[in-house]
């Protein structure tokens, strides 16, 4: 049986959407509409021993991250505050809470960083990579 790359999606996406959709008990809950977040067109390629790795960044106010790539394909939900970043090719944007983007494969993702001097920012990455691979290396 051939599992599509809009299963493997579905699939590791519920838990994410689970997870916005809840409440919780120390953190103000960001309201997210029903409806489409984000839609892009993937990359074309076979996802034989491929996984997906979710994980969640917190940025301190005012820090952020050293420029990276992926080998795979990314999608990033912003979950707090919000978060500056540049991808290669692409210009500087500044996304917020309920907010998702997308990193091609390979991409370097030149700029991440939390918007705010004062609050904290949070994402979840979504992270798809062939088995074996490094989840991040240094640009």
């Amino acid at each position: 049986m051939e599992i599509t790359r809009r299963e493997v999606l579905a699939g590791a996406l519920l838990p994410f959407v689970q997870l916005t959709g809840a409440p919780t008990a120390n953190a103000q809950q960001t309201q997210v509409p029903n409806g489409t977040v984000f839609e892009h067109d993937l990359p074309n390629l076979t996802l034989d021993d491929w996984q997906v790795t979710v994980s969640t960044i917190n940025l301190e106010p005012g820090s952020g991250g050293r420029p990276h790539r992926h080998p795979g394909f990314v999608l990033v939900y912003v979950l707090e505050g919000e978060v500056v970043t540049k991808i290669s090719g692409q210009q500087e944007v500044t996304y917020s809470a309920g907010q998702m983007f997308y990193e091609q494969p390979g991409s370097t993702h030149e700029v991440s960083r939390n918007a705010s001097a004062t609050k904290p920012a949070k994402f979840l990455a979504l992270i798809f990579a062939k088995k074996g691979l490094p989840l991040v290396t240094p640009a």
